[in-house]
């Protein structure tokens, strides 16, 4: 099916998968505060709110507002960095390499020298691209050409390695897959959703990850073949996160509790999944005792939608 997405549609989208991002980043958030345990989650039993919201969502909320101001079909990348700059807090659970790049960029270095310094030269493999992704993947759910592309460019703003794009790509396409589905009423079969997303990504350990996912069908042969985010990185997270987004995609809370329960780096592989599965359940799929005991988004974001 082929269909064109007028602007508010878009947005629409977009904002859902923020929703559903965010909310599966400060449950997530939960389970590294002592005391919290993923059995609970599994027994239905909730972390007392408000439940704070980290860096993963922080950023996305600047992707949001950035595209919001942008052409429809193009990012543009010096607002979408200005704004990460001004915006970062860092006791929000940023890295280490995150801060010093945001403070530069703050400073007024150009993003594109910030990125490419990071990590001695290298640029960054990190998961920081990937876990801001899913809105811009819905906001181009009917090209994915178009996600492949400006998933990547939105990478690129902080994470100069093939690895960390290509994380960025992953998550872009695996969400505009999912919005798309919700749109023309035709899921894929997570098989089917994992290759399709492979097939945007570059050749590297991200796009192997995703492979080996198509044959997995079990979650903890999947945690440990590949990997939950103990490193931060692209590779040893986004392959798992597309994983459970692909095998619940109609199921906000399973697909959030399978990240949970998992372990690793918690937060961002639940705002990864939640915010592709969101794009495909709208709002309406998450749970509105979760949404209400999420931190309230940032009064700048909303102000941007309705401006």
């Amino acid at each position: 099916m082929t269909f064109t997405l007028f602007p508010d549609a878009r947005l629409a989208l977009a904002t859902d998968s923020l929703a559903g991002l965010s909310v599966g980043d400060a449950l997530g958030a939960q389970y590294f505060v002592p005391g919290h345990h993923a059995a609970d989650l599994t027994r239905g039993h909730l972390p007392t709110p408000p439940w704070p919201w980290t860096d993963d969502t922080e950023e996305a909320c600047c992707l949001v507002t950035a595209l919001t101001a942008s052409d429809e079909l193009s990012l543009d990348r010096d607002h979408f960095a200005d704004l990460l700059g001004r915006h970062f807090d860092a006791y929000r659970g940023y890295g280490p390499g995150a801060v010093v790049m945001l403070r530069q960029i703050r400073e007024g270095t150009p993003w594109p020298i910030a990125a490419a310094a990071a990590f001695d030269g290298q640029g960054s493999a990190g998961n920081g691209a990937a876990m801001r992704a899913a809105p811009i993947g819905a906001w181009h759910a009917d090209s994915l050409a178009h996600a492949a592309a400006q998933g990547a460019r939105a990478a690129e703003v902080t994470h100069a390695h093939p690895e960390g794009i290509a994380g960025g790509v992953a998550v872009t396409v695996a969400a505009a897959i999912a919005a798309a589905a919700r749109l023309d009423g035709h899921p894929p079969e997570p098989a089917q959703f994992l290759a399709a997303v492979a097939g945007w990504v570059a050749p590297g350990h991200v796009q192997d990850g995703l492979h080996r996912a198509q044959r997995i069908t079990d979650a903890a042969e999947a945690a440990y073949e590949l990997g939950t985010g103990s490193r931060s990185t692209a590779q040893d997270s986004v392959p798992f996160a597309v994983w459970v987004a692909a095998r619940h995609l109609g199921d906000y809370p399973a697909a959030i509790t399978a990240c949970v329960t998992a372990g690793g780096d918690v937060d961002t592989t639940a705002a990864m999944a939640g915010g592709i599965v969101a794009a495909y359940t709208g709002v309406e799929g998450i749970p509105a005792a979760w949404l209400a005991a999420r931190e309230e988004l940032p009064d700048w974001v909303t102000a941007s939608r309705e401006a």
